[in-house]
């Protein structure tokens, strides 16, 4: 039988509100610039603060003589998308001191434009022109081309209608791997070493050597049995040495370079730090703080409409539209507030807790801090605290840091107190540094070192942390 039955329910849900607040925390710097520039470009109701204002005088309080009577506006045209509307020709070219003034950057050519300018060097027909387009934008940032012939062949197939033979594919391959720099375009670490081996002059005996390990000997190589190559190949030790320096000079990602330079990354602090008499003052960046306003213009149309007797249908759609913008300038206003606040409250818990840090500015003096620390202290959810570290920079005496820099998991040293594991880390780096190339320290014996020097460190541990700092094993940390 069918039953009704009546059940409560609670539930959480964010808004969309909520949501949008949620971004603009995460925001950097120049990310939060760019919203404003696109929210006031969407929402003529929202202008920014710094804007003369044309009628300072004006007195905000209407009566019955300054109201704006309905029958003065033209509704159509202003709903009209034919007309610019007023306030993307308004001109701010007033001074302000107090402003960040910022070097325009240049943009420069991307990694994949740079090879597309080198395809009209190479000797091929129009069709073999665009499958040779289509690998170069198959070509990763690296420089690699991780696609096999057959995932190609059936893209071109299907995607540029185009077929082709594999033997036609691979010459083409070949082809773009002439192009600069050298070693793009390989499909594997083997083939860009040999390719850019391969420009070198053949006539020096390293070079030969050096081909021959990557070519016949590369498994040899990686693992750096050094005694089976010199048998293999016929050469002593110091010819050898001479072959790897040559090998270790190749770049292993032929287009990071390219792609490092055409890219322009320019980090603007979200934080300020100086210390005065021994004590710690942080202030935000006023570029995190603008200023922004409802706009006087819109505030007077909706009193003017709200004031009329006649209610016509455009009419009602425009008071709904100026409704609309005056709520979204509004909350955007306040929600850029409420991010100033959360930044606020977010970096003055984070100074308390590394104060020793700030003050010396030696790593080894920073203590164990998750993100629940941060929460805990200014009532906020562990989210809100990630979002706000994983993107802010703050410019301290001691260079520009990232704040999910000072965040790190806690260990306990012979004495019972807490260490920081960034502490663990410089250690350990040190450790690394000194050891001797020939004969490299294992992770157990680091293991043993640091429990010599007080802390109590497992092996595994260890190895976590290496890898953490991208350090190889010792095997591959071995030197001739």
């Amino acid at each position: 039988m069918l039953k009704q039955q009546l059940n409560l329910k609670l539930s959480q849900k964010l808004s969309p509100q909520q949501i949008q607040l949620m971004k603009m925390i995460q925001l950097s710097t120049l990310d939060l610039e760019q919203r404003i520039e696109a929210e006031m470009g969407e929402n003529p109701a929202l202008e920014s603060g710094s804007e003369q204002n044309d009628r300072e005088n004006y007195d905000t309080d209407f009566d019955e003589h300054n109201k704006i009577e309905a029958e003065e506006i033209n509704i159509d045209q202003y709903l009209s998308d034919d007309e610019t509307p007023s306030y993307k020709l308004y001109s701010n070219n007033f001074s302000n001191q107090e402003d960040d003034r910022t070097v325009p950057l240049s943009g420069g050519l991307s990694f994949h434009q740079f090879l597309s300018q080198q395809i009209g060097n190479l000797i091929l027909g129009k069709s073999e022109m665009d499958i040779a387009k289509f690998i170069i934008g198959s070509i990763d940032e690296s420089g690699y081309l991780r696609r096999s012939n057959d995932e190609l062949l059936d893209d071109l197939a299907f995607t540029q209608n185009i077929i082709v033979e594999s033997n036609q594919i691979e010459k083409i391959i070949k082809s773009v791997q002439s192009l600069d720099p050298p070693g793009i375009g390989a499909r594997s670490l083997q083939e860009c070493l040999r390719l850019q081996l391969e420009k070198k002059k053949i006539d020096r005996p390293e070079v030969v050597h050096a081909l021959n390990i990557i070519k016949n000997e590369f498994e040899h190589f990686t693992h750096k049995h050094y005694l089976k190559l010199q048998e293999r190949l016929g050469i002593n030790k110091e010819q050898l040495k001479i072959a790897l320096d040559l090998i270790s000079k190749l770049n292993p990602k032929p287009g990071g370079s390219i792609a490092a330079s055409s890219q322009n990354t320019h980090i603007v602090p979200d934080f300020i730090l100086t210390i005065e008499n021994g004590e710690l003052n942080v202030i935000l960046n006023h570029r995190n703080a603008p200023k922004l306003r409802v706009s006087d213009t819109y505030k007077e149309m909706l009193l003017g409409y709200s004031e009329t007797n006649s209610k016509s249908k455009p009419q009602e759609e425009a008071v709904q539209f100026i409704k609309q913008k005056l709520d979204s300038a509004k909350w955007f206003i306040d929600a850029i507030k409420q991010r100033y606040q959360t930044l606020t409250l977010t970096i003055n818990a984070i100074l308390e807790h590394q104060e020793e840090y700030f003050l010396t500015g030696d790593e080894r003096k920073l203590r164990p801090m998750i993100l629940k620390d941060i929460a805990d202290k200014i009532g906020m959810d562990i989210s809100t605290i990630s979002r706000v570290a994983s993107s802010k920079y703050i410019d301290t005496p001691y260079g520009t840091k990232l704040l999910k820099s000072f965040f790190s998991e806690g260990l306990k040293n012979e004495d019972g107190e807490d260490v920081s594991s960034i502490e663990i880390k410089k250690i350990l780096e040190q450790f690394i540094s000194a050891e001797s190339k020939k004969k490299p320290l294992t992770d157990q014996s680091l293991s043993v070192m640091m429990k010599e020097k007080g802390y109590i460190v497992a092996r595994r541990t260890i190895a976590k942390y290496r890898e953490q700092l991208d350090i190889p094993v010792a095997r591959m940390r071995k030197e001739l």
